[in-house]
C-alpha cells in the first residue's frame, strides 16, 4: 500500500484479514441473500455489501465503529474505509 496518499485507518493496517467463511452470518440468520461480501479488518467478521438488500457491512460499521473492510470476493484485493470514503488496492 502506498502510505503517502491513504488515510490513517488504511495506513494503520499491518495485515489483511480474510473471510473465514464466504457467507454473511447476519443474512444466514434471517434467511436473506447477499450480493458481495466484505470482511471487517478490526474484528474479522464478514458481512454483505451495500448492493445487498440488508447492507450488513455498513450496519456493522455504524454499530461498531470499525472503519475498514476488505473485499471477500475471489480475485478482488481492495480495502474500503467507511470514515474517509477511500478505497485502495493491495
Amino acid at each position: 500500500m502506498n502510505q503517502q496518499s491513504i488515510c490513517e485507518h488504511l495506513s494503520a493496517l499491518t495485515e489483511i484479514r480474510t473471510a473465514q467463511e464466504h457467507v454473511c452470518e447476519e443474512c444466514i440468520k434471517t434467511g436473506s441473500m447477499w450480493v458481495h461480501l466484505r470482511t471487517c479488518q478490526t474484528c474479522g467478521k464478514t458481512h454483505c455489501c451495500d448492493s445487498s438488500p440488508n447492507k450488513h457491512a455498513t450496519k456493522h460499521f455504524h454499530r461498531s465503529g470499525h472503519p475498514v473492510v476488505a473485499s471477500a470476493e475471489p480475485g478482488e484485493q481492495w480495502l474500503w474505509c467507511f470514515v474517509d470514503e477511500q478505497i485502495v488496492g493491495y
